[in-house]
């Protein structure tokens, strides 16, 4: 078995959706930002649910971005330590890969292999109904803040964090935000809310 890698960083969430973005877009901010160690990854845990288990059973730390309903005003950002943070990525499940990542955790647990330290670091989205659509602006202005308290939270670990001299990303290019919003095609010539042809009542 391979030894416990020191911290995972998992941005888990999906692109296509809006808001649901959040966590994936910050994981990717702080890859393109920040120098860490060998001992940390940083990953796009997109929706992957059970298959993520394996790096959180590695991880002896747990740092997590995910956009989560809190039933806050939107952008609102609230963290979560330890034993709740299961609890939260259970509640009022936005999506399918909230459930998922709930059952990693539960089966790393079983597994006596869960992460020693669990952080979430959640924003209460705006809106998710939009097929292709990015950050909402009130959420796109808490990614930076959501990096900076994951920097804060491993150099209170003992994990060296220093500014990057280079670009580095974790996704394609092509998924990066900037190339992402550019390449959206305007409502008129997409559908983004599912095709009307196969929708209940239509």
């Amino acid at each position: 078995m391979n030894p416990r890698r020191e911290v995972l960083v998992l941005g888990i969430g999906n692109l296509l959706w809006a808001d649901e973005g959040f966590g994936v877009r910050c994981a990717e901010l702080l890859a393109a930002t920040v120098q860490l160690p060998p001992t940390v990854t940083v990953m796009d845990g997109g929706t992957q649910g059970l298959y993520l288990l394996p790096y959180v059973q590695a991880a002896k730390r747990l740092i997590v971005f995910d956009a989560v309903d809190y039933g806050l005003p939107p952008g609102t950002m609230k963290i979560v330590d330890g034993d709740e943070v299961p609890r939260f990525m259970g509640a009022k499940k936005m999506s399918l890969h909230q459930s998922g990542f709930q059952e990693v955790l539960a089966a790393a647990a079983l597994t006596a292999q869960l992460p020693e330290s669990l952080m979430l670091i959640g924003v209460q989205p705006e809106e998710l109904d939009d097929y292709g659509g990015s950050l909402r602006p009130v959420v796109k202005a808490r990614v930076a803040d959501a990096v900076n308290i994951a920097v804060k939270r491993l150099l209170a670990w003992g994990i060296p964090v220093v500014p990057r001299n280079g670009a580095a990303a974790i996704n394609d290019s092509a998924l990066a935000l900037d190339a992402y919003e550019a390449g959206r095609p305007p409502a008129e010539l997409a559908c983004r809310y599912g095709d009307a042809r196969f929708m209940a009542g239509a």
